[in-house]
């Protein structure tokens, strides 16, 4: 049991920032991304003291409980999904002037809108793959997609996030 927790823990101290983040982008709520997340991770242990070294990626493990711990969220709220990308890391140089934050901050807030205009499919893949760092074959792995389907999806996700913040 000491091994199973000892595992878990590793797993957790991995992936609590990044599956947070992914929440959080969700949600648009630090309280209730920090719930789910706590749900998420107490999910993933029960399954993993059950299944313990039968899970062959727990990234993908852990992922897929937070997208169904989202889903869950929405629908007992009966809320459509909003992605808030608040939570994107600070772009802002402390040397830039006060004009120059003045309009990276608006442009983030344009993208944040846009984001949220997205279908969920592609949110989740353009922010695993540029918030995350997640390499297009590992989000395809979890995702049960082709590589080469994600790739098209990430395409045409960023083509229609374009298009929208160019309307904006």
């Amino acid at each position: 049991m000491d091994n199973l927790r000892e595992q878990f823990s590793q797993i957790y101290d991995e992936y609590i920032e990044k599956i947070y983040r992914f929440v959080y982008l969700k949600v648009n709520s630090q309280e209730i991304a920090e719930d789910i997340t706590s749900k998420v991770f107490m999910r993933g242990w029960e399954s993993y003291q059950k299944k313990g070294f039968e899970i062959e990626n727990p990234r993908a493990f852990l992922y897929q409980i937070a997208r169904n711990s989202v889903v869950d969220f929405y629908r007992e709220r009966g809320r459509a999904n909003t992605v808030s990308s608040e939570f994107l890391p600070e772009m802002i140089d402390s040397g830039d002037d006060v004009y120059e934050k003045a309009v990276l901050n608006a442009d983030i807030s344009i993208v944040k809108a846009s984001i949220q205009k997205l279908k969920q499919e592609h949110q989740d893949i353009i922010i695993w793959h540029y918030l995350d760092d997640m390499p297009i074959a590992e989000i395809a792995k979890m995702t049960g997609k082709p590589a080469g389907t994600v790739r098209v999806m990430l395409h045409r996700g960023l083509k229609e996030l374009k298009q929208i913040i160019q309307e904006s």
